[in-house]
């Protein structure tokens, strides 16, 4: 069967690799992708996933791309990359993902001091779970590397195909 496109897919496709202005006034400081931003923030929130081979930023991509996500999720976390970026401009000058690992996480313990960043550092981490613990079919705990690390084995019956 072959895949219709339309504007509307295009743009749902489009949505991780549109760009995100970093502003603070009128002064551009640089531009970034929701998907580069994210994938150091969850590197931040949990460095040993890469160590692990768990790919936590191809599982967001699964995330931002399915229908059963709401517009609202997928909003919320593209705003938030915003957000992470504006504090990083706040405090430094430069985007999130243009700063030293220290700087990172002086921004972070900053951003985490108002409830909505926090709110969307724990929505972030949902997700990281997610993908570190989810059956390998969904493709971000591979090899079941999250469930080994943690000594867990996987339900019964696994699922056949995903459904997300």
């Amino acid at each position: 069967m072959k895949k219709r496109f339309s504007r509307r897919n295009f743009l749902k496709t489009g949505f991780l690799s549109s760009a995100v202005l970093v502003m603070s006034g009128c002064n551009v400081f640089a531009i970034t992708t929701p998907q580069e931003t994210l994938a150091l923030l969850q590197k931040d929130l949990f460095p040993q996933a890469n160590a692990l081979g768990i790919a936590t930023a191809p599982y967001l991509s699964i995330v931002f791309h399915h229908s059963r996500i709401s517009k609202a999720d997928k909003v919320y976390l593209k705003n938030g990359v915003k957000w992470l970026n504006e504090e990083a401009v706040t405090l430094y000058k430069r985007s999130y993902t243009q700063l030293l690992s220290t700087q990172r996480e002086a921004v972070l313990r900053s951003f985490t001091q108002e409830s909505w960043g926090e709110s969307y550092l724990a929505n972030v981490m949902n997700y990281l779970f997610e993908a570190m613990l989810g059956d390998p079919i969904y493709g971000g705990n591979n090899k079941e590397a999250g469930w080994k690390w943690l000594a867990f084995e996987g339900g019964q019956p696994r699922p056949k195909e995903r459904y997300l």
